[in-house]
């Protein structure tokens, strides 16, 4: 990374989201006041001219306006005559919004002059003193209009606006109104992660593939003097937690281009052609900013094979966008600038057509990590934790074998959390050794109450098979063996430090399979019967045996034969073999574990004072580590280097090579100096003879 990047710090900018909650309150208040509004008005009685003469004789009204250019009277009653029984019913139960001051009644008359002139012949008909007159008012056209449609008016309005602001581009109504754009998250100078490919760790390979696209983009000429092209598109594959996305986080710290990215599953819509109007706009985003560098996480949510578990003439929507997506990478109209990063951790399941040179010049290959590369892991997890003198970063690797980088991440965020639990000043051994137990085990549950037959069944159990693996050369070294209950249903607990090999022999398998029912047969030799706490074994084993038989070709009478077919069609219902070949290979399985377990048996058998001894222990101290086995049993008798140890010797040897090199190279530049002095001495005695 250079200089310049790392000086300059970008903080990203938080995008302005609108407030819904505060307009979905105005809603809610303009909706109540419209409600009541136009429930008041309508709370307003109709009466005839008739009755409104009673009610003014018995001396019962208080006011009387007359709307000249409405052909209305508004009549308003006394407080006194709000109590009478009559005017009290008929109001109150003509609605909720009823308004105690008024108006209560209304007269539609064919003219307020004409009303005017009946009403001082009324008067004249009451004494002075009960005499109220009337007062007289227009009400303007406008106010009329509002009255009538203000209410709709504003909702229309509200709805507008609220609309507009959801469909900007941060806004979820952007599928209203923008369907078909893209939701890519774009990065540049302005918004820039932080990630770089110092946060990357255990990926050299692959981080020099991505780091040399990142060049390109930056020194083009470096690469096209020569001749060269820049590659269009980089597929990162491997199992989950391997740190793809990382990878790809960090091309966008480092990059000094626009990085766009979004996920497989945002190009799917429920509607016809969404998709591929998506993948259009994302390209012509993209060859606007160019150079510049698309992020697809999950390419497999939209890159299937095509064609494959689809009804006869029909429509499916994802097809559509990934040829949409097989044109814009390369096409007629392909613009150059645009590099596209994928990751998937299912390439077995993506169209030939999209992994092809052209599209996806590279395909990155993103394993889990050696013993080297969980160290470099380790390190980086390590940094920001405050650990203990003791924290050892190869021994961690050595005892994590399989972990993948998020795996990693999680033993040390469960070690420090471990330690803060137990109030530690520092995260010590101890602790990681209890996150790794965590996360390959679960969770320990001490307080589970096992009735004490149980707890002696399992105890056997795990002594049978550290028994078996301690006594079989081909077998992984035994770390720890616990009968404290762990996870959902496990009663006990044996981890083992498993070799870093890719190749396995037949004698490794079968060792393999027998310590793995070493547990059942220690049960069987001592109780005379088994349970069900061999569940977990006999699926291993089942699907190791198959494997030796149908897959690796290790059987003699199925003979050099394989039925794993990596590009198989996952919508396959037949076998590639015959109903007489499926019988042969059930039978094969069953003879091959049926050996496996007879094995087991005579060696416990032979070594059952060993396993009466450990089974005691355990059941007295629940944890047994290898230094206690071999305290009780006596060491392993196959002296065989662990890959910890091995790691270490090598280390340590490629240490002294560069220290005695390095002695060497100071021994030499001391004697050049005796040289130069020598020389300087003799010039100088020369000068003194002249």
């Amino acid at each position: 990374m250079s200089e310049n990047n790392k000086s300059k710090k970008f903080i990203p900018k938080t995008p302005q989201k609108p407030n819904f909650q505060l307009w979905l309150i105005i809603t809610a208040v303009i909706v109540l006041v419209g409600v009541t509004w136009f429930n008041q008005r309508n709370s307003v009685i109709n009466i005839t001219s008739t009755r409104f003469e009673d009610m003014y004789l018995a001396n019962d009204v208080a006011k009387v306006m007359i709307i000249r250019n409405q052909n209305r009277v508004d009549i308003t009653l006394k407080e006194s005559s709000l109590e009478n029984e009559r005017y009290k019913t008929e109001l109150e139960g003509n609605g909720p919004f009823y308004n105690p001051g008024g108006p209560h009644y209304s007269i539609e008359v064919v003219s307020g002059e004409k009303f005017a002139a009946d009403f001082k012949d009324l008067e004249a008909s009451v004494p002075e003193n009960q005499r109220i007159g009337y007062d007289v008012k227009n009400e303007e056209s406008w106010t009329n209009l509002f009255s009538t449609f203000g209410f709709f008016i504003i909702l229309f309005v509200l709805f507008w606006v609220m609309m507009r602001r959801m469909a900007g581009p941060s806004g979820p109504g952007g599928q209203i109104f923008n369907v078909g754009k893209s939701k890519a998250q774009l990065f540049d100078a302005e918004n820039k992660v932080k990630i770089t490919f110092d946060n990357v760790a255990g990926l050299d390979e692959a981080k020099e593939e991505v780091q040399e696209i990142v060049e390109f983009l930056k020194t083009p000429a470096k690469f096209t003097k020569l001749g060269g092209k820049i590659p269009k598109g980089a597929l990162l594959v491997g199992p989950p937690g391997t740190g793809k996305t990382l990878l790809a986080k960090a091309v966008a710290g480092e990059a000094g281009v626009p990085f766009f990215t979004l996920s497989g599953s945002d190009f799917v819509e429920m509607f016809v052609g969404v998709g591929a109007a998506r993948v259009r706009d994302l390209f012509k985003q993209a060859k606007e900013k160019a150079p510049c560098i698309i992020f697809i996480d999950e390419i497999d949510a939209i890159g299937r094979s095509r064609g494959k578990g689809q009804m006869p003439g029909s429509n499916d929507e994802r097809e559509n966008t990934l040829n949409s997506l097989l044109v814009e990478m390369d096409g007629f109209g392909t613009d150059s600038g645009v590099i596209v990063l994928a990751a998937t951790n299912r390439p077995d399941v993506l169209d030939s057509a999209l992994l092809r040179a052209g599209r996806f010049d590279r395909q990155i290959s993103i394993d889990k990590p050696d013993i080297i590369g969980r160290e470099a892991i380790f390190k980086v997890h390590l940094a920001p934790i405050k650990t203990a003198d003791d924290i050892d970063a190869k021994k961690l690797a050595a005892q994590t074998p399989g972990f993948a980088g998020a795996e990693i991440a999680n033993v040390c965020n469960e070690a420090a959390l471990i330690a803060a639990r137990r109030n530690k000043a520092a995260v010590d051994m101890q602790d990681f050794q209890d996150a790794v137990d965590r996360v390959i085990g679960g969770l320990e549950k001490k307080n589970k109450i096992i009735s004490p037959e149980e707890k002696k069944i399992v105890a056997y159990h795990e002594a049978g098979h550290a028994v078996a693996g301690w006594f079989l050369e081909h077998a992984d070294p035994l770390v720890k063996v616990s009968i404290v209950p762990r996870g959902v249903a496990a009663l006990g607990y044996a981890q083992y430090l498993p070799k870093e090999q890719f190749l396995y022999q037949t004698e490794q398998l079968i060792d393999e399979m027998c310590m793995t029912l070493g547990g059942r047969a220690a049960e069987e030799i001592i109780f005379g019967k088994i349970s069900t706490g061999a569940l977990s074994d006999l699926e291993r084993i089942t699907k190791m045996a198959y494997s030796i038989v149908s897959i690796y070709g290790m059987n003699e009478k199925i003979g050099n034969v394989s039925f794993y077919d990596s590009k198989a069609s996952e919508y396959r219902t037949s076998k590639p073999y015959s109903e007489k070949t499926s019988e042969t290979i059930d039978e094969e399985v069953r003879k091959l574990i049926g050996f496996a377990y007879e094995r087991t048996k005579d060696l416990l058998t032979q070594r059952r004072p060993e396993l009466e001894i450990l089974a005691k222990e355990l059941l007295e101290k629940e944890i047994l580590f290898q230094m206690d086995l071999e305290r009780l049993i006596g060491k392993r008798p196959f002296e065989k280097e662990t890959t910890y140890e091995a790691f270490t010797k090598k280390v340590d040897a490629n240490d002294k090579a560069a220290a005695e090199k390095k002695l060497i190279e100071e021994a030499q530049a001391k004697k050049d100096d005796a040289s130069s002095e020598s020389v300087d001495i003799t010039s100088q005695i020369g000068e003194n003879k002249d």
